[in-house]
């Protein structure tokens, strides 16, 4: 049995708005386990439903404790870090606007300037 404060039924409405409708998979998968809590599902259950370690089980409920709504959103931090500075992705554009077909130089461009290497992919990306 998980120990889980009462949700009262605005949160628990919120809940499956954002389970319904959230565009991130995490935040919809938090929110459907919470629903799922509050109705009394049994952690076994809920680790085969979800597919997730006791651990993460344990996280979702003290960030939602903790947080509340919050608490279903990734914190800041996650995921790779940027490699080039706003006003350097803004330079790189439009070094590829001068010479759209040509992303080897701008590579160049970019090793001479500030001596970081990137893949086409990257520039691409940008």
């Amino acid at each position: 049995m998980i120990f889980l404060r009462e949700i009262n039924p605005l949160s628990l409405k919120l809940l499956e708005r954002i389970y319904r409708q959230s565009r991130y998979h995490q935040v919809s998968q938090r929110a459907h386990f919470l629903i799922f809590a509050s109705q009394g599902v049994n952690v076994e259950e809920l680790l085969q439903i979800f597919n997730v370690s006791y651990k993460t089980i344990y996280n979702w409920i003290n960030r939602w404790e903790s947080e509340g709504m919050f608490g279903l959103y990734n914190k800041r931090g996650r995921g790779r870090k940027r490699i080039f500075k706003p006003e350097q992705e803004s330079e790189i554009r439009e070094w590829v606007k001068q010479e759209p077909r040509q992303l080897k130089k701008t590579l160049q461009k970019i090793k001479a300037e500030w001596n970081i290497e990137v893949s086409t992919e990257t520039i691409k990306t940008i």
